[in-house]
């Protein structure tokens, strides 16, 4: 593979880089910057804008309104997007459902609810894990029984999601339920649509351990769920699951935010200390420093093929497994030497005689060890890989 830009390729990052000063928002991008929460109006407003240039459903087929982009102008625009610090769009809606309608939804599915991902009209949250069905997400028990009310076939879902992230910002959410118990528990499942302000649906915060609400648990009692709103087929859920679940790993990889991070890192490590050294001339911290920049340039290889894949026409496989945890796990090693790199500063309490990102350093470390864990956690990655490429 050739890594070089062309010239078409230089001159769209040019167009890329031209728009994001005149169009990215000075304080959205110093809150990125510093790590501070975005609101839910700081990311309703990015993907606004991004929706009015056409450029937010990057990965999307041109005819349902994606840009046309090659995988190469998909990796430019993601990486100097997090270079000047721009949100990252809350990928339920755009990233994951998205892709899963476009496959394998129904023509009106496709017709309804694209463009409203597209104009923000509905702010997705995923409904994948349960109390017991985290990594092993074939177990979930959240049941989805289909019967007939007033002429209308409908399903009544009853269970609990958990980890839903963003929920109590959402109007929508995709669930993974069980519409069959005498069969092989992956063949039961059905994916669902479910309008969160159906009577029924409970949201309860659940605070993390950087103090933030950003994750919650999802209850349905006895939720009636229109029968036009399931995706598919009824028990083929588990394909369209796993479908979606190689787009949410790849892009959990966040290989443009590591290179951000990574410029950051290394400018406050640069930085004097009181002893008149920096801890970049440090030998043992700047081994650390040099064997995730390796590692981060691996994973820009590795991107780029599953990346170039996707646009052939091919589904990532292995290889989203693969960016998951080597993207996790080098997204990790970088806030942990940030907070070596910013010393008594990173402490998350400190207000005083501290800029910013210093005192945000421990709060993104700590929010940043759910990585590993998330989207299917790094162990079970392992297995993946194993049974895909090396048939154990």
């Amino acid at each position: 593979m050739d890594l070089k830009f062309t010239a078409e390729e230089e001159a769209f990052r040019t167009e890329v880089l031209d728009f994001l000063r005149a169009s990215l928002p000075e304080d959205i991008a110093q809150k990125v910057h510093t790590g501070k929460r975005l609101t839910r109006d700081d990311m309703a407003q990015w993907h606004g804008i991004l929706n009015a240039k056409g450029w937010l459903a990057n990965h999307w087929p041109k005819e349902y309104g994606g840009p046309g982009w090659t995988a190469i102008q998909k990796f430019i625009f993601e990486n100097e997007c997090a270079i000047a610090g721009a949100p990252r769009i809350v990928p339920f809606g755009v990233n994951m459902l998205g892709p899963v309608l476009i496959k394998y939804g129904s023509e009106a599915q496709k017709r309804h609810w694209l463009p409203r991902i597209l104009d923000g009209s509905d702010w997705w949250c995923q409904g994948y894990s349960e109390p017991g069905a985290g990594s092993d997400l074939a177990s979930v028990r959240t049941t989805a029984v289909r019967t007939i009310e007033n002429g209308e076939t409908c399903y009544i879902v009853n269970g609990q999601k958990t980890w839903t992230t963003l929920a109590h910002y959402a109007n929508m959410i995709f669930c993974l339920v069980r519409t069959a118990q005498d069969v092989r528990k992956q063949e039961g499942i059905s994916f669902l649509l479910i309008d969160m302000n159906t009577p029924g649906v409970e949201v309860r915060p659940i605070i993390t351990l950087d103090g933030e609400h950003e994750v919650n648990e999802v209850f349905f009692t006895d939720v009636r769920v229109p029968a036009a709103n399931l995706v598919g087929e009824e028990n083929k859920g588990w394909t369209y699951a796993k479908y979606l679940l190689t787009y949410e790993r790849t892009n959990i990889a966040g290989v443009g935010f590591s290179v951000a991070a990574l410029g950051r890192l290394k400018a406050a490590a640069s930085k004097l200390q009181g002893n008149g050294h920096a801890l970049i001339d440090d030998p043992l911290f700047a081994a650390r420093l040099a064997r995730v920049e390796i590692d981060l340039e691996n994973m820009k290889t590795t991107n780029l093929r599953v990346l170039a894949a996707v646009a052939g026409g091919g589904v990532p496989g292995a290889e989203s497994s693969m960016l998951k945890i080597r993207g996790t796990e080098i997204r990790q090693e970088i806030s942990s030497l940030m907070r070596r790199a910013m010393g008594p500063y990173a402490q998350q309490f400190i207000e005083d005689d501290c800029d910013d990102e210093a005192s945000n350093a421990a709060a993104q470390y700590f929010n940043n060890r759910k990585l590993s864990i998330f989207g299917g956690s790094n162990e079970i990655q392992k297995n993946i890989i194993s049974k895909m490429m090396l048939g154990l």
